[in-house]
């Protein structure tokens, strides 16, 4: 393997044999943090579910859909108001630290590619982890800055979130995943992807077994789409998946089934 692969492809620093790649919100985390904002602080549920139905009938641009979403929220309240109102009311998935522990003792990196903001994804990881073990994850995600020069993020309407990219996605995950996926055979590691929603489209083709959340929007996109997937309802799943394909107990494409 090319030693300059690695600052390109950090989650090749270890040589690992698999990599897994997950969404954060509402797949790390039981509630999806930015739905939680848009419900609470922003324009509502109701609008919020037209907005996400748009966006999986293809009607309009992810990018577009939650950049209305947050500016809804950014009006009513301060960047910090979010982060302490998300830390009170958004929870772990009850099997996250299994896998996290399980993952770190068997070198496969976690790698989470979230539509949502760094700030709040790392505020809520060292609340969950500490600082040390939330520190060991790359995060690669949109940012937050302020809605004009000299505004106070802190204050309503002084916020805006600043994307990763200039995709219709915001931030498409896929062009994360992708060099991984074309690294040649015998350097390219297994890819796992975790996720359950729209800001998840762009991945959902692009590693060797998808997770994709029972119940949740990337389920029936997978379905339509042809995409294969497994379900999964916790981390405690996704952990005897992932032992049993490690060790040579199935194979990705076995495990491909579908809903359960």
């Amino acid at each position: 393997m090319g030693s300059q692969q690695t600052p390109q492809l950090p989650a090749l620093a270890t040589t690992p044999k698999f990599i897994f790649f997950t969404d954060f919100d509402g797949t790390i985390t039981q509630q999806d943090s930015n739905d939680y904002l848009t419900d609470n602080l922003g324009f509502g549920a109701a609008q919020r579910k037209s907005h996400n139905a748009d966006v999986l009938s293809l009607k309009r641009h992810f990018r577009d859909s939650f950049q209305e979403m947050l500016d809804s929220v950014s009006a009513n309240a301060g960047f910090d108001t979010c982060i302490s109102t998300l830390i009170q009311n958004i929870t772990l998935d009850e099997g996250f630290k299994a896998f996290f522990e399980y993952a770190g003792a068997n070198n496969i990196p976690i790698v989470i590619l979230s539509g949502g903001m760094e700030p709040i994804i790392r505020a809520l990881l060292v609340n969950f982890l500490g600082e040390e073990k939330a520190a060991s994850m790359q995060i690669v995600s949109n940012q937050v800055g302020p809605r004009f020069e000299g505004a106070d993020i802190n204050a309503a309407g002084g916020w805006t979130i600043v994307y990763h990219d200039d995709s219709g996605f915001g931030h498409d995950k896929s062009l994360e995943i992708r060099p991984y996926a074309n690294l040649p055979e015998g350097e390219r590691p297994v890819l796992f992807y975790a996720g359950d929603g729209v800001s998840d489209l762009s991945a959902a083709k692009e590693t060797d077994l998808l997770f994709a959340k029972a119940g949740k929007d990337l389920v029936a996109y997978c379905e339509t789409q042809g995409v294969p997937f497994t379900t999964f309802t916790n981390f405690y799943e996704i952990l005897d998946e992932v032992k049993a394909i490690v060790e040579g107990k199935i194979s990705v494409e076995d495990a491909a089934k579908g809903r359960k």
